[in-house]
């Protein structure tokens, strides 16, 4: 699906999948184009649109460079559906002079917002360099947004591992807890993917190479740029901290789970050592000798259940005075 967006008073306006005439567009996104699609805005740019699996490139060369006059800028970027699990995917930015190119194959909220944004409010969005830095900010402020949310997530999770500990908590949370603490460390990892490879593309920009990287950021807002790389440095402080916190929530809760183990095995070691005396005292009067003096006593089974009650008694009683139950 292709929608373009030109500007209107100050504004962006959406055109649907239009994007001929190319004059006054300023974003054309492509959302899991077709290679109809495809073919027919390579036509009317002339410019080679990456496909998917360029854009899934691992090398360096392969996500950041400059063809015919344009800048090829390929990041991770997180989306976060209703419902499912956190995804991460490649968005490719293609930026010249006039105008921002977007292909991506996912649906990261973060691009849905830009466009709400720009079509009700002015963002600046006069060229293809300003609508990237605008697009690059949204980009950034969602990724705050939801290290926020997640913190405030870890501080209750924190707290879930300790109550569990406690002699009301239930031991099922624990396996819960586990299950959110995965779920907590994959989307901070994805957090920090997508966090450094925005990075590497601003580098880019801060210090392009080749003349047409330079032309294709003729006036681009420096300050800007550098305000958005201290912004990422700093978003990925706040993920390496939540990164430790993560480690620390789940070495608790394995020594949580660790020393509710050790109660159930106490517990059986303390039951098996009680019972062992007044089993002994059974044993001793189970054996089959005919002189037993005992077995033939008024008082000789009260003698024993009294025994085997007493020789019960009194390891618990030890047990309870040293404070080991």
């Amino acid at each position: 699906m292709i929608t373009a967006y030109r500007r209107t008073e100050g504004r962006l306006t959406a055109t649907g999948a239009v994007v001929a005439p190319l004059d006054g567009l300023i974003w054309i996104d492509l959302e899991a184009p077709t290679a109809s699609e495809e073919a027919a805005l390579e036509a009317a740019l002339g410019l080679d649109i990456p496909t998917r699996e360029d854009m899934q490139e691992i090398e360096v060369s392969s996500r950041l460079y400059a063809e015919e006059g344009a800048l090829f800028l390929t990041a991770q970027v997180l989306a976060t559906p209703e419902g499912h699990a956190p995804e991460i995917g490649p968005v490719t930015f293609v930026v010249t002079a006039d105008r921002l190119i977007t292909v991506r194959y996912h649906k990261p909220r973060s691009i849905g917002i830009f466009a709400d944004r720009a079509q009700v409010q002015g963002m600046g969005c006069v060229n293809g360099q300003t609508t990237l830095l605008a697009l690059m900010e949204t980009l950034v402020d969602r990724l705050a947004d939801i290290l926020e949310g997640e913190g405030r997530k870890l501080d209750l999770l924190t707290k879930a591992i300790f109550d569990a500990h406690r002699p009301s908590g239930k031991a099922q949370t624990l396996s819960v807890v586990l299950q959110r603490i995965g779920r907590a460390e994959d989307l901070n990892g994805k957090i920090e993917e997508s966090l450094s490879t925005l990075l590497r593309v601003l580098g880019f920009l801060t210090t392009p190479t080749g003349g047409a990287a330079v032309a294709a950021l003729k006036g681009v807002e420096k300050i800007r740029l550098k305000t958005l790389v201290h912004d990422i440095r700093s978003l990925q402080e706040t993920a390496a901290r939540q990164a430790r916190k993560i480690q620390f929530q789940l070495d608790a809760t394995l020594g949580v789970i660790n020393i509710r183990q050790s109660d159930i095995i106490k517990i059986f070691s303390v039951v098996a050592f009680v019972f062992l005396p007044p089993t002994l005292i059974a044993s001793i009067y189970g054996m089959n000798f005919i002189h037993m003096p005992e077995l033939k006593w008024v008082w000789g089974y009260p003698m024993a259940l009294g025994l085997m009650g007493l020789s019960a008694l009194v390891p618990y009683a030890l047990f309870r005075w040293k404070k080991w139950l």
